[in-house]
C-alpha cells in the first residue's frame, strides 16, 4: 500500500484488500502547476480534493483585494461544507500555491462507494467532521485571538508554510497588513 490516498485511510479504520483496491482505482490524480486556479468565486463546487502533495490557497476578492482564508497542503481535504445539500456557487477561489499533486472526488462517486462498501459512510463522516473541527478552531482563533497569537499559534501547528507561502499571503490569512507581520516577528525575535 503505497498509495499516500488509501494509507490516508488506513489509518482511520483497517481496509480489507478488496476496500483497498477499490479506494485505489476510485481515484482520480491530478497534477496542477502552481498558479493554476481550481475554483474561480461564482463557479459550482462539487469536487472535493485530497491533497497528496503540494499546497493550495483559498481566498476571496474584497474590493479587488485577495483575502487569504486557507491553506491546504498533504493529507488534507479541500471540502465545500456548504454543498452537502446542493450544490452552490463558490464564494472563494482555489488556487495551486505550488505544484499540486490532488485526488479529486465528488458526491456521485462517493455514493457509489456507499453503496458498495456501506462503512464508507461512516469513514467519510469522521472525515468530514475532523475538517469541520478544523475550520471552527481556525475561526474561533480568528475571533478571540490577537494577530500575534495567531501568528504563534501558525508557527507551532504548521511551521511549513512558513517556507512554503510569500509573507503577504501568510499576512493575508492572519488578518494583518505585511508591515503588520514584520513587526510581530520582530518583536517576537527580540524577545528571544
Amino acid at each position: 500500500m503505497d498509495n499516500k490516498f488509501v494509507q490516508y485511510f488506513s489509518r482511520i479504520t483497517p481496509l480489507s484488500a478488496e476496500e483497498a483496491a477499490a479506494i485505489a482505482e476510485s481515484m482520480r490524480v491530478e497534477t496542477y502547476k502552481k498558479g493554476t486556479l481550481l475554483l474561480r468565486e461564482g463557479q459550482l463546487s462539487v469536487n472535493t480534493y485530497f491533497i497528496m502533495e503540494g499546497c493550495l490557497r483559498e481566498y476571496i476578492l474584497t474590493d479587488g483585494e485577495e483575502k487569504t482564508t486557507n491553506f491546504f497542503t498533504e493529507e488534507q481535504w479541500v471540502i465545500s461544507l456548504s454543498n452537502f445539500t446542493s450544490p452552490t456557487p463558490s464564494v472563494h477561489n482555489l488556487v495551486c500555491a505550488e505544484d499540486t499533486t490532488v485526488s479529486i472526488g465528488n458526491e456521485r462517486e462517493a455514493q457509489e462507494m456507499f453503496k458498495r462498501f456501506p462503512r464508507f459512510e461512516t469513514i467519510s463522516r469522521a472525515v468530514v467532521e475532523a475538517a469541520f473541527a478544523e475550520q471552527k478552531q481556525a475561526l474561533t482563533s480568528y475571533l478571540t485571538d490577537s494577530p500575534e497569537q495567531r501568528y504563534l499559534k501558525l508557527l507551532n501547528t504548521r511551521p511549513d508554510l512558513f517556507q512554503r507561502i510569500p509573507q503577504y499571503q501568510l499576512a493575508s490569512y492572519l488578518g494583518v497588513k505585511p508591515e503588520s507581520l514584520s513587526r510581530i516577528r520582530k518583536r517576537l525575535n527580540q524577545k528571544l
